[in-house]
């Protein structure tokens, strides 16, 4: 194996351990928020970052904890660069990632985001991260943050966060 693979294999596995802010089950990975990693002519460590939403209060945090990691296991120089070039969708987010957070009691999005870059309009039927129901209602287009949308269960009662398809 040639050492700029095995680095861009350490990279991507040190990126799996760090986890977002907000939903700390979940890493920059599993977020599908990491556009790319390279060597660039300088040798440095190139890290290309989407956040989840264009003006996202975290994203200074995040860069800070991707240059720490890389530090803490001797992969620099390293750079953390915010890409804008496409915005960040729930269709980035890998399988696992929509699996950790049912088990985190969030739903995941359902479905793809439609290509016009809207959201995915809301209705009742979300499966419950609890009892794994469909028969759920709509309580308020917005949860816990401005991405997720506030569920009720008609079955097991319990409320719940649905990270809408973005």
């Amino acid at each position: 194996m040639n050492l700029i693979r095995h680095v861009e294999d350490q990279c991507w596995d040190v990126l799996q351990q760090v986890s977002d802010p907000e939903i700390p089950v979940l890493s920059v990975i599993d977020l599908g928020m990491i556009r790319g990693v390279e060597l660039n002519q300088q040798d440095e460590i190139v890290v290309r970052l989407t956040p989840t939403y264009s003006g996202c209060p975290a994203t200074d945090l995040l860069k800070a904890e991707i240059t720490q990691a890389f530090e803490a296991n001797g992969l620099t120089p390293v750079k953390v660069i915010v890409d804008l070039s496409e915005a960040w969708t729930t269709d980035w987010m890998s399988e696992s990632g929509k699996h950790k957070l049912q088990q985190y009691g969030i739903a995941p999005p359902q479905g793809q985001s439609h290509s016009c870059g809207t959201h995915v309009a809301l209705t009742d039927g979300i499966t419950c991260p609890q009892c794994l129901s469909n028969n759920s209602k709509l309580l308020s287009e917005f949860g816990s943050t401005a991405c997720k949308a506030l569920y009720q269960c008609r079955d097991c009662l319990e409320t719940f966060d649905y990270f809408k398809c973005i």
